[in-house]
């Protein structure tokens, strides 16, 4: 029979026997579901036993040892070594004994645990009482004649640290002694229930309920922190990962576009500021953080932190390493984790870690600092935080996609909630896991798990605890291993690629972004159209595209297997082309309209690869051409003797002059000034720019005189004709026609008979892919065997179709 002290005190003796009772020596384990224990705000339905040395304990989350994070209510235990555990149940009144002992308990009693302590002869030595007052727990204490000692001490633990420490007499214990075990927890911290403090250590006024549920007031500011003494400093940190940001007083943001937005703007370090720039990867409606500046004082001193750890001052590339160096004023250093900026002014500190996915920004300093930005504590919308210096004029152009069919938004709600389970639990008390766990969630429900995103949410949430609190959480990173620097740490990705795991291979690579990626992939191309300039031609393709279709641009070439693509360094663009002076192999056709220049990029010989290729073919078409000229015509008038007229012929482009002069060698050419007189020889040079003259050659097909400006005049006077000078007068002299990109003939000045007005003359040429000689009109038989070679040249695909200018 064991007899309750608890309502012995509540004078009301109950007899009877124990509706659970347990023996154990030394120690023991006792089920206590039935009449189960609240200490200090934890509730607990077993109990663990046990002697050490002379005293006994009581523990709730395994047996006692020295050293270890337990819940335990430590006891001297004079000379007993075993003991009986009971639970009796039966109501305590509000009103009883124990409430007039012990004012704060507001709860009924429901039930107690008792334990009878007994030495070796089994004789009674002490009995311990563990009494359940709904979210309050009662010890009550009593001893017997063989209890030796003076005092019996009694100490409280909360994981492993003594909150509480009692010593009684003898002579009360004899007699019995209750004392009230119920309190709350916060912080780390515990305090009675039922009661109002103030903490200097915590800076805050903290009340403990009646339920064990503590609720502080803290004396600090949103984005301050207390370091003891009643005494708040500033000590925020910001994250930023993705396109979610979780500003210094744990709020939210989302950025909705592909802008650049002040992150910082702290009034306490003037002219320092932080920016993100925003930028789509995978997807056109979804934007990650992909560069940070840091704008330093007024004279547009900026550094850059971008992807791969590139740190760059004012354009320049500057090399970091994990000692840290002085620039602008600026600590830099850059190591596993990351770039570090660090940046102090007048007792105030700013720090930010950029990884190339996550940015933690992290200030401190005195009290009372207004900060400014997506991270401080301003009220503006976003807009008043964007920054159009370092946007795109499109930045906030916004785009619809489909949801991504593969993306379970339940398994990503569960696994962001993983921040609220252990290991990550040991950070719940000094940074609340909730805004990372909605940072976590609006971006894995939209976005893929890919390129170590997951980790890097994880990751984000235990670098603002270690800013913020030194806490260090351990063990979570084997299920992540993307957890250093990014998984890209030292590849270098151009403005439209940014490093990602390729879906295939698991590699990382440069990956196209999705905005630049959907110009292409719709007509499955992988570049820009040709470009044909001058005498060259040109094609630039994207390495990224190219590697999207599983195509290594190196092995690529033009016809001459010699000649293949260059790729840009900073662009990472493939540029592969040709030229009159290095053709590559390019064939040369021509049609009634056209004269092409043909290529192909292609990939090498299957025989070099081996037996087997990892390679699709590749074939390219890659050409260029010249539009023959419409038939109109080139007019000088004898008067103005100087045409210059610019030509524009499909793809290609080529200049025209024709020109007139006094002399042979071409040298006095004759301008309005000069006078002419009547059967003075007039050498006329027609001369184009802008052809290859290894390939093509200019023909001058025909040239008359009118006396009106349209070259239909009734008047009209041959001086060549097909190619040829007139035979019928000897003064016509043509040479070099057909030979390259210029000619020119001469003849007598003259005038129409009977009309003393202007002698307009008219020219007609056309373009001539040289094969050998056959560009050249063959004069040596007179006209009529002339006439009769042009449906050769026609065979061979000489085509001479009259140009026309208009003076």
């Amino acid at each position: 029979m064991f007899y309750s002290l608890l309502y012995m005190a509540a004078f009301s003796m109950l007899g009877g026997t124990a509706a659970v009772s347990q023996t154990f020596t030394r120690s023991g384990e006792m089920n206590i579901s039935s009449c189960p224990i609240t200490y200090y705000g934890q509730k607990y339905d077993k109990v663990y036993v046990g002697f050490d040395a002379d005293r006994f304990a009581v523990c709730f989350n395994g047996v006692y040892a020295p050293g270890i994070k337990n819940d335990c209510i430590l006891m001297s235990g004079g000379s007993a070594d075993r003991g009986d555990l009971a639970v009796l149940t039966r109501q305590i009144p509000t009103g009883s004994g124990v409430h007039k002992l012990l004012p704060n308990l507001k709860n009924a009693g429901q039930c107690v645990n008792v334990i009878p302590l007994k030495d070796s002869l089994r004789s009674d030595i002490e009995q311990v009482e563990l009494g359940n007052f709904g979210t309050q727990a009662i010890l009550a204490i009593k001893t017997y004649s063989g209890y030796k000692s003076v005092e019996v001490e009694a100490d409280a633990l909360v994981e492993g640290v003594t909150v509480s420490k009692l010593v009684f007499q003898t002579n009360e214990t004899n007699r019995g002694v209750i004392t009230d075990v119920s309190g709350c927890r916060l912080s780390g911290a515990v305090y009675k229930t039922n009661t109002t403090v103030h903490d200097p250590d915590i800076c805050a006024t903290v009340t403990c309920d009646v339920n064990g549920v503590a609720t502080a007031v803290s004396d600090c500011g949103p984005t301050e922190r207390c370091q003891g003494n009643s005494s708040c400093i500033m000590n925020a940190v910001c994250s930023v990962t993705g396109s979610t940001i979780v500003d210094f007083i744990d709020r939210v943001h989302s950025v909705p576009d592909r802008c650049s937005y002040t992150l910082l703007n702290p009034s306490s370090i003037p002219g320092f500021q932080v920016l993100g720039v925003f930028q789509e990867r995978r997807r056109k409606d979804v934007s990650f953080l992909d560069q940070v500046i840091l704008k330093l004082g007024g004279d547009g001193t900026q550094i850059s932190l971008e992807q791969a750890g590139r740190v760059l001052l004012n354009n320049v590339v500057l090399t970091l390493n994990a000692t840290a160096q002085v620039v602008q004023g600026v600590e830099l250093s850059r190591d596993q984790a990351g770039v570090t900026a660090k940046i102090s002014a007048s007792s105030y500190s700013a720090s930010v870690l950029f990884d190339g996915y996550t940015a933690l920004i992290h200030m401190t300093g005195p009290h009372g600092a207004p900060v400014q930005g997506l991270c401080g504590d301003s009220t503006g919308t976003l807009s008043d935080d964007r920054v159009s210096e370092h946007s795109a004029a499109d930045c906030q152009m916004k785009y619809d996609e489909a949801a991504d069919s593969t993306i379970d938004c339940n398994a990503t709600t569960e696994w962001c909630n993983i921040l609220k389970r252990a290991p990550f639990t040991d950070c719940n008390m000094h940074i609340d896991p909730e805004p990372y766990i909605s940072a976590c969630t609006q971006t894995l429900c939209k976005y893929p798990a890919v390129d170590g995103l997951q980790c890097q949410l994880l990751k984000a949430y235990t670098q603002a605890c270690r800013q913020q609190s030194n806490v260090t959480v351990k063990g979570w990173q084997s299920s992540c291993a993307a957890v250093g620097q990014g998984i890209c740490p030292d590849r270098f990705c151009s403005e439209h690629e940014f490093c990602g795991q390729d879906s295939l291979s698991g590699e990382t690579r440069c990956l196209c972004r999705a905005i630049f990626a959907s110009k292409y992939k719709p007509t499955s191309s992988f570049g820009e159209p040709t470009i044909c300039q001058g005498t060259s031609a040109s094609l630039t393709l994207a390495n990224c595209l190219l590697e999207d279709g599983g195509i290594d641009y190196t092995v690529l070439h033009l016809n001459d297997q010699s000649c293949k693509g260059k790729m840009d360094n900073l662009t990472h663009m493939v540029t592969f082309s040709f030229n009159n002076i290095n053709p590559c192999g390019t064939v040369i056709t021509a049609n009634n309209s056209q004269i092409i220049y043909k290529n192909i990029i292609k990939s090498q010989n299957v025989s070099l690869f081996g037996l087997i290729t990892h390679h699709d073919s590749v074939h390219m078409d890659f050409s260029c051409y010249y539009n023959q000229p419409e038939e109109k015509s080139l007019a000088i008038r004898l008067k103005h003797r100087d045409v210059f007229k610019q030509m524009i012929s499909g793809a290609w482009s080529y200049n025209l002059t024709m020109k007139a002069y006094t002399s042979s060698d071409l040298a006095n050419a004759i301008d309005t000034s000069t006078e002419m007189y009547l059967n003075e020889q007039l050498w006329v040079e027609l001369k184009t720019e802008g052809l290859g003259g290894e390939t093509i050659a200019v023909v001058t097909d025909s040239c008359w005189a009118t006396d009106q400006p349209s070259p239909n005049g009734k008047l009209r006077y041959d001086l060549i004709t097909n190619g040829c000078p007139n035979p019928t007068d000897q003064s016509v002299k043509v040479e070099g026609n057909g030979l390259g990109t210029s000619n020119h003939f001469s003849f007598r000045t003259f005038q129409f008979s009977g009309s003393t007005g202007d002698v307009y003359l008219h020219c007609s040429v056309q373009l001539c892919v040289k094969e050998g000689d056959t560009c050249i009109p063959n004069c040596s038989q007179g006209l009529r065997r002339r006439r009769s070679a042009i449906p050769k040249y026609e065979d061979k695909n000489m085509h001479f179709i009259t140009m026309a200018w208009t003076s």
